[in-house]
């Protein structure tokens, strides 16, 4: 996995052998996952987002001028666990020196919550306590990958993202930017068929998986590199 890791990192950042390690494709799965998760938020959680926060506060605006179908308690909810997560990560961060020992620490947080999700999908009809723990999640996830502060992928946000894809010249950087894109439409698009097709659980069950697995990965590898320092 480390070598198959390591050539990803090469080809979003060509040039830049080991400046970033093996982040780089770590932090493109969590993008992926971003569109997992939102499409849960958004199909099934009364047409909010947990990830995407300007999006959260132009709904409540809209919500609070009387639209019926958006729900400014859903959006406050959000808005309120995501500030929580990344403040709680924020509060980490500096407690950890190793990126990779941080960077698996909060991914592996964002799992726990995320599995919390997905249980008490499966045992009550909770929207607003889903709401929660997925923003909450997602703030957690915003605040490690801010501090570790990779250009082009943020995970979450793309208008800058594409603004820089149509702005700058072609070059290494454009090839993150469209990676980072096509990752978050393809976990949008995969989130929004499992759960118009087959519920929460289901799409929450992949993130979870993904998750785990970039966990594992950072782990194992700041693991291997304690031991060789």
């Amino acid at each position: 996995m480390n070598s198959l890791l390591d050539r990803a990192a090469v080809r979003l950042f060509p040039g830049t052998e080991g400046h970033h390690g093996v982040l780089p494709p770590l932090l493109v799965v969590l993008t992926f996952v971003t569109g997992l998760v939102d499409a849960v938020s958004y199909l099934g959680l009364d047409r909010v987002f947990v990830a995407n926060m300007t999006g959260n506060v132009v709904f409540l605006g809209f919500a609070l001028a009387g639209d019926v179908q958006l729900s400014a308690t859903a959006s406050l909810l959000a808005v309120g666990a995501f500030v929580a997560g990344a403040w709680a990560g924020g509060r980490i961060a500096p407690r950890v020196a190793r990126p990779l020992w941080l960077f698996a620490l909060l991914v592996g947080a964002h799992a726990v919550l995320v599995a919390a999700a997905l249980l008490l999908d499966l045992a009550a009809d909770a929207k607003h306590v889903l709401i929660v723990l997925l923003a909450l999640g997602m703030g957690v996830q915003n605040a490690v990958v801010g501090k570790l502060a990779v250009p082009d992928l943020t995970t979450t946000v793309l208008t800058r993202t594409l603004t820089g894809l149509a702005s700058d010249r072609l070059g290494p950087a454009s090839v993150r930017r469209s990676v980072s894109v096509a990752a978050m439409f393809t976990g949008a698009l995969a989130g929004g068929l499992l759960q118009l097709n087959h519920g929460t659980a289901a799409a929450l069950a992949p993130a979870l998986l993904l998750l785990a697995a970039v966990t594992l990965a950072a782990a194992l590898r700041g693991r291997s590199e304690a031991r060789a320092s």
